[in-house]
């Protein structure tokens, strides 16, 4: 059985990347650069942090509708398209996977697509031709959870797919719209140079990275990165999906702050 190809991803403020907003551009040519480097994926599993149900819910829908989970933003950004298809199939078998793992899990047929999912979607793959699902986090926010719930994908019997975690490696919200200060650049840095440490650092053990990633909360500056953490629990999906070291870093600048991707694909 082919293992999934797994990659998580700074999605940005909204749809400011889709809107030609300069803090972003970075962004959107490493999306670029991630797509034009990887094998153009069969179909998409993506988990979103604009999302949390429980139980856990996977959109089943085989033509998800597009939600503008968003507010205060020009026009263009309530007009955006991306009719990429959904795969039913595909659902069924994320539904069963979880089922083996003993985590409760829905299939959900009305539940469209959030900006999570389409905003990176539409920067890598502008066709909307590759089938997509979407899987929600669970709203308790454990790690441990995310962490199983990425294990139990493993499992998962489909040719060539690709899954995405969509998040931010650093969501502090009001740090986003305050001056940047030496203090907030040190925190920010800070945090980023634990995470690139743990997901890339080939003599930690599997056991020390995943006891470092369940307990994200002592990492430097965490909680200042993520005063809520439903941005970086895509991550913790991701690596219960791969439990090996990441093989590409991407270190840029979103929405003026130093953030980070991750690519397994080795």
């Amino acid at each position: 059985m082919q293992k999934p190809r797994v990659l998580f991803v700074s999605h940005g403020g909204g749809p400011m990347p889709l809107l030609g907003d300069p803090s972003h551009a970075d962004m959107v040519t490493c999306l670029q650069s991630i797509a034009a480097k990887i094998q153009k994926p069969s179909a998409i599993l993506m988990v979103s942090a604009h999302w949390e149900a429980n139980p856990i819910s996977i959109t089943s829908s085989a033509a998800p509708e597009l939600i503008y989970d968003y507010y205060g933003f020009p026009e263009p950004a309530y007009s955006i398209e991306y009719p990429s298809p959904g795969e039913p199939a595909l659902a069924e078998k994320v539904h069963q996977a979880l089922a083996k793992a003993n985590i409760d899990s829905t299939l959900n047929p009305s539940r469209g697509f959030d900006h999570g999912m389409y905003v990176p979607l539409k920067i890598m793959y502008p066709e909307a031709d590759i089938p997509c699902v979407q899987l929600s986090l669970h709203p308790s926010l454990e790690p441990s959870l995310h962490l199983a719930i990425g294990e139990a994908l493993q499992q998962l019997d489909y040719d060539n797919l690709l899954i995405i975690g969509s998040g931010f490696t650093f969501h502090n919200m009001r740090a986003f719209f305050t001056p940047e200060t030496a203090e907030i650049k040190a925190q920010n840095m800070a945090f980023e140079q634990w995470l690139v440490d743990v997901c890339g650092n080939t003599e930690l053990s599997e056991q020390q990275r995943q006891a470092k990633l369940l307990e994200w909360q002592m990492a430097p500056a965490a909680r200042f990165s993520h005063p809520r953490e439903e941005h970086l629990l895509p991550l913790h999906v991701c690596y219960g999906a791969a439990i090996r070291p990441c093989s590409d870093i991407y270190e840029l600048r979103i929405a003026n702050k130093q953030a980070s991707m991750f690519l397994w694909d080795d």
